[in-house]
């Protein structure tokens, strides 16, 4: 058995690797651990000193080689050395390398046998290469020894700091922690082999966040180290951990990494109002629900530790306002419950109180978390519209009611402090008939048409009220009418009846039942009383029999009608209702007599038709058509000619109107004409017939409509009833001027505080007066010039 000449000094080497290969043996002769070679014991040396006794051939065997990583030097690094026992130093033998690495990281001298790394090496990318080596004759190629397998292995250094893969690290820890909580547990990583010296034993140290924050050295677990942290004072912590390998030792490498640390908050602060008096006012026109103001109370907490609840525990104006909280900005709202009055009360007082709903028992000391405030609500006077006492009305009107009548006094009253007077009117939307008036400042509703129940039997009107100093401000009141039934409408036919009779008909048939009907509407119900007409009370063809259910029935009175006599007979029928008073109408009931059969089949009602014993002859009738045709001419003529009168005056387009000038020196009588219209006729209709005077110099083409006004609508002089009921009148009677003309002069005229306003009397001559202004008016007024006499600027007369 041979080795290498490095073998010698095996012993002396640590760190190094060493290349180690026997003859013929399958042990080793030394170990290398961690560096160093361990010599064979006395057993181990008898024993290979038997197996060298007993070899029958000669091989090489090996088991692996050993070379430190990262190496710096300019030259190939040595690994170790293969020599084969056929090897007698004269170059025949060549050594051949395959495998891992083979030719790229290591080579190999095909002489010598020495291997070599020729790139650097990395354990933590790399820890081992196996690799098979062979012994060639050089000049035949055969092996000379079997191909065998052998391992290098890479030896680690401290060449990896501690790496934390998961930094930077974010973590929270409630404020106010006791000591000792544990916050977040940072791990690193080296890459070095942990099996190999301190390479990768990590340490933990903290650098940066004491006192208030502590590491475990060993685990790497972050806890706190300083009681009562609060949130509010300090809220964020920056912590640089540190890991160092080889123990922490000196020389170690290390990394470091960062934990930001936020402390959550906790309800440890209780709520406070910055301000214990808060002064609010709100309109007292102000809808309910509607905003008054705000109120806070501040809470350093955060989340759901700074919800509040705001309530009202005290006050005079507890059942008036109310409050709420809004949940996005933790404020109270007042808001208002109940309507407001100025004139009622001017101001409230609440105590609010604001609390916090969620609480923590272990801060309860720092309590109590709750706080009050005090809030004055002024009330501010608006100028109100009216309001009606009570706010709706029902009236029930008999029809029959008449005109001008008052029905109801609506009142409304100003409820501001000034109480300013009020002015009624209709909404005419709501009372598009015109049936009712309101008088303008007592407030009575009256009637101005008549009412009729069957035509319109409700009405809803609107009566408004507003005050006279500010027309803006007006009230409303509904106004329901219901207009009671009287018995004005007789009853009737309920159609039109024609009845039929057989010739051959006997006395006592029956031959048409009728029945009616009544517009009124009784409260006991309708009944109908039937009889036949005073005229018709002895008919010795027909009789009536009531059935006293709204019905009757008409049957013949004898037998042996004859068409050729009389074909159709006309029965006037009374009837009368049970109203008060009672009404009654007659109808005529038409029967025809007819020929049936034998089983009472109307065969022909027709009765055989006359024949005249003496025709026309034609001259007559011409001479008729000619009579017809005259009136007919002279009807059109009539109608032309009244047209004609009434067309009025039309200009023709031709003819200028600049140059018709009407010179007149007619004047109106002012104030001391008394016969052109006498205000007397609208106060009293009756001496207004007497007295009114007409003028001899013109024909009145209007007279006073008083005298189609019944005098049963002339109430004591009431001028609203006459009015009311001549309008009435007037709109009723479709051949009546589609006007009501009321004239009055008017300081004017001879005898006037004013004098005449009249220009014809304004100068005294004619001279006086200068109409050179006429010629500056252009060609138009040129012959108006002419006629006064004006010249132009250059002298001449126009």
């Amino acid at each position: 058995m041979w080795t290498s000449g490095r073998m010698s000094n095996a012993k002396n080497l640590f760190g190094l690797g060493v290349s180690l290969y026997f003859w013929g043996l399958m042990d080793l002769t030394t170990t290398v651990l961690s560096g160093s070679a361990r010599p064979l014991t006395e057993g181990q040396e008898d024993n290979l000193s038997d197996k060298l006794h007993q070899r029958m051939k000669r091989s090489w065997v090996w088991n692996q080689f050993f070379v430190l990583e990262e190496y710096t030097g300019t030259d190939p690094l040595y690994v170790g050395k293969l020599h084969s026992d056929m090897d007698r130093g004269d170059g025949s033998i060549k050594y051949i390398l395959s495998g891992e690495g083979a030719g790229i990281v290591f080579t190999i001298d095909d002489t010598t046998g020495d291997i070599h790394a020729i790139q650097r090496l990395d354990r933590e990318e790399r820890s081992q290469y196996t690799l098979r080596a062979q012994a060639l004759d050089r000049r035949t190629g055969r092996p000379m020894e079997p191909e065998s397998e052998f391992i290098i292995k890479i030896q680690d250094i401290n060449d990896n700091e501690p790496k934390f893969l998961d930094g930077p690290y974010v973590a929270s820890v409630p404020e106010m922690s006791p000591v000792g909580t544990s916050v977040i547990q940072v791990t690193a990583t080296d890459a070095d082999d942990p099996t190999y010296g301190n390479s990768a034993r990590v340490v933990y140290s903290i650098l940066q966040g004491q006192p208030y924050f502590s590491v475990d050295s060993r685990t790497g677990l972050i806890r706190t180290a300083l009681m009562n942290m609060d949130r509010e004072a300090k809220e964020y912590y920056e912590v640089i951990i540190q890991a160092k390998d080889m123990g922490g030792q000196l020389g170690g490498l290390a990394g470091t990494t960062t934990v930001n640390i936020t402390l959550s908050d906790v309800n440890d602060n209780p709520p406070r109002f910055p301000q214990k008096h808060y002064q609010m006012s709100v309109l007292e026109s102000a809808p309910i629900s509607s905003t008054v103001g705000r109120v806070v109370a501040k809470d350093l907490d955060e989340g759901i530790n700074a919800e509040m609840k705001y309530s009202l525990v005290d006050g005079d104006g507890l059942d008036v306002f109310d409050i709420n909280t809004d949940p996005n900005y933790q404020v109270g709202i007042i808001t208002v419950r109940k309507p407001l009055s100025f004139e009622s009360k001017k101001s409230y007082t609440l105590k609010v109180e604001g609390a916090n709903p969620h609480l923590e028992m272990r801060f309860l000391n720092l309590g109590p978390f709750r706080d009050t405030t005090t809030v004055h609500i002024s009330v501010e006077d608006v100028d109100e519209p009216p309001v009606f006492e009570p706010s709706i009305y029902f009236l029930e009107v008999p029809e029959d009611v008449e005109i001008g009548t008052t029905i109801q006094i609506i009142s409304a009253k100003d409820p501001d402090v000034t109480n300013n007077s009020i002015r009624y009117s209709i909404d005419r939307s709501s009372d598009p008939g015109r049936f009712f008036y309101v008088d303008i400042t007592s407030g009575a509703l009256m009637t101005a048409r008549p009412l009729d129940r069957e035509d319109i039997s409700w009405h809803n009107i609107t009566v408004l009220a507003m005050e006279l100093n500010n027309p803006s401000q007006v009230g409303s009141v509904s106004v329901t009418v219901k207009v009671l039934d009287v018995n004005d409408n007789a009853p009737e036919f309920a159609r039109f009846y024609e009845a039929f009779v057989c010739e051959n008909a006997k006395a006592g048939q029956l031959i048409q039942t009728v029945s009616a009907i009544d517009r009124d509407d009784p409260q006991e119900g309708q009944h109908f009383y039937y009889s036949l007409a005073p005229e018709a009370a002895n008919n010795p063809n027909f009789t009536l029999r009531d059935n006293q259910d709204n019905t009757a029935w008409i049957l013949t009175r004898r037998s042996g009608f004859r068409q050729n006599e009389q074909n159709t007979f006309y029965l006037p029928i009374l009837i009368s209702d049970n109203g008060r008073p009672v009404l009654s109408s007659t109808g005529t009931l038409t029967v025809h007599v007819c020929s049936c059969d034998e089983e009472g089949m109307v065969m022909s009602c027709n009765a055989e038709a006359y024949v005249l014993p003496v025709s026309l002859s034609r001259g007559a009738l011409i001479a008729i058509l000619a009579c017809i045709f005259v009136l007919l001419v002279l009807v059109l003529l009539i109608l032309s000619m009244r047209r004609q009168r009434k067309q009025p005056y039309i200009i023709d387009e031709e003819e200028n109107i600049h140059e018709n000038i009407v010179r007149y020196d007619d004047e109106g009588g002012g104030e001391e004409d008394t016969e052109a219209f006498d205000i007397a006729a609208m106060w009293n209709p009756r001496e207004a017939q007497l007295v009114v005077k007409n003028r001899q110099d013109m024909l009145p083409e209007i007279e006073s409509l008083s005298r189609y006004v019944p005098q049963a609508c002339v109430m004591d002089n009431n001028v609203h009833n006459y009015v009311l009921a001549k309008l009435y009148e007037a709109d009723m009677d479709l051949w009546a001027p589609p006007f009501d003309s009321l004239q009055t002069y008017m300081f004017e005229g001879n005898g006037s505080v004013a004098e005449s306003l009249s220009s014809l009397q304004s100068v005294t001559t004619d001279s006086d007066q200068s109409y050179d202004y006429l010629t500056d008016w252009g060609p138009r007024f040129k012959k108006l010039a002419e006629m006064y006499g004006a010249t132009d600027s250059s002298g001449a007369l126009w």
